[in-house]
């Protein structure tokens, strides 16, 4: 029961992330203002949705972040977009 639980919260995270790209790009195309109001609200709302989702899969262990990143390799992004090499 624990792992069918555990993939329909991956699933659904993949879906709402997948939702966000499609509110940013709406927004960014839109040149009506009252559309983009309502699209930042709904992208919004989406995004907490995503948030508290998060938080339930990292209190259930279904999903683990990364480790944090080093001093040394935080200085070394920065300086590869300092630099332009990106």
């Amino acid at each position: 029961m624990q792992l069918q639980e555990k993939v329909m919260v991956a699933d659904t995270l993949a879906g709402i992330n997948g939702e966000l790209v499609r509110y940013a790009e709406m927004i960014a195309q839109s040149e009506n203002k009252e559309l983009k109001q309502t699209l930042k609200q709904m992208r919004n709302a989406c995004e907490q949705s995503q948030e508290e989702l998060y938080n339930i899969a990292r209190e259930k262990s279904y999903y683990v972040p990364a480790s944090k990143a080093t001093a040394d390799e935080v200085a070394h992004v920065k300086a590869l977009f300092t630099k332009g090499t990106l």
